[in-house]
């Protein structure tokens, strides 16, 4: 059985308030992307993981796959089998783009599909809560708007289908705990759940990524990356989660071409 995790964008981000926990709340909306990874698995005699693709610097436990398998497995022993899972990745690792917290919710929606668990979707959720603040998200998987950890969601309607969508990963890890240490809390500048009230022309005025200034400052690199969307027709650009990635958001058939940037990959949804 084989399924292809999707990664997703954030539409402006906001850090608000530092938790007493050391979590911070956000705001944020969540759009998924269909630039995917592919996960499968196989019945087996013993479980084991096999990754493909983009090089995956955690060690094999680390990965969510792995603990969304475990997961399921300590809560229901009797039910979960091993399994040979072959994970191909395709989505770039420390760019905002959520792509192992996609491939572990996918973990669990495969597995209940591949042992016909019923679990609901709301129990999914809450299952991988446990891997990662925003795994929740890919449980859904349609535009939602977030707020505490990225965790108490809910939807908005909002469709980008008629516009095309730019998306820039530079060779740049970002670390997120290190850029939480560069951003200092403050209020939302705007209510982000009215996002699809606003025209996408007036975006750039009102939406924000409070991300951009720390990261652009730090790797000036990423800043280019956004002025030449900018420059180069985008309706909206913007870096998604802490970076690095960068998308921008074009009238039908438009896109940029990147120069005077060492080294990075490009995805384009028409």
């Amino acid at each position: 059985m084989i399924c292809f995790p999707n990664c997703k964008i954030n539409i402006g981000l906001y850090v608000i308030n530092k938790r007493a926990d050391g979590f911070h709340d956000l705001e944020t909306v969540f759009y998924p992307l269909q630039i995917c990874d592919a996960l499968e698995v196989i019945g087996s005699e013993v479980f084991g993981l096999k990754t493909y693709g983009i090089l995956i610097k955690s060690d094999e436990q680390n990965n969510l796959v792995w603990k969304a398998y475990s997961l399921l497995q300590e809560k229901l022993p009797n039910k979960i089998k091993p399994l040979d899972v072959h994970l191909l990745k395709n989505i770039p690792t420390g760019a905002g783009l959520g792509g192992g917290s996609s491939d572990g919710a996918h973990m669990l929606l495969l597995m209940n599909n591949y042992y016909k668990l019923g679990l609901s979707k709301n129990q999914l959720a809450e299952l991988a809560l446990q891997l990662g603040s925003d795994c929740p998200f890919f449980i859904y998987n349609i535009p939602q708007f977030a707020k505490g950890r990225g965790e108490i969601m809910n939807s908005v309607d909002l469709d980008l289908s008629k516009y095309s969508i730019q998306l820039i990963c530079p060779e740049v890890h970002i670390s997120t705990a290190e850029a939480f240490k560069m951003i200092e809390p403050q209020a939302a500048p705007f209510d982000l759940r009215k996002v699809n009230e606003l025209p996408i022309e007036l975006w750039k005025e009102y939406i924000s990524n409070d991300f951009e200034l720390p990261v652009f400052a730090k790797h000036p690199e990423i800043k280019v990356i956004a002025d030449q969307l900018y420059q180069q027709g985008a309706i909206y650009a913007s870096m998604t989660g802490s970076g690095s990635a960068v998308y921008g958001i074009f009238n039908k058939g438009e896109k940029a071409t990147i120069t005077g940037v060492h080294s990075f990959k490009s995805y384009y949804i028409k």
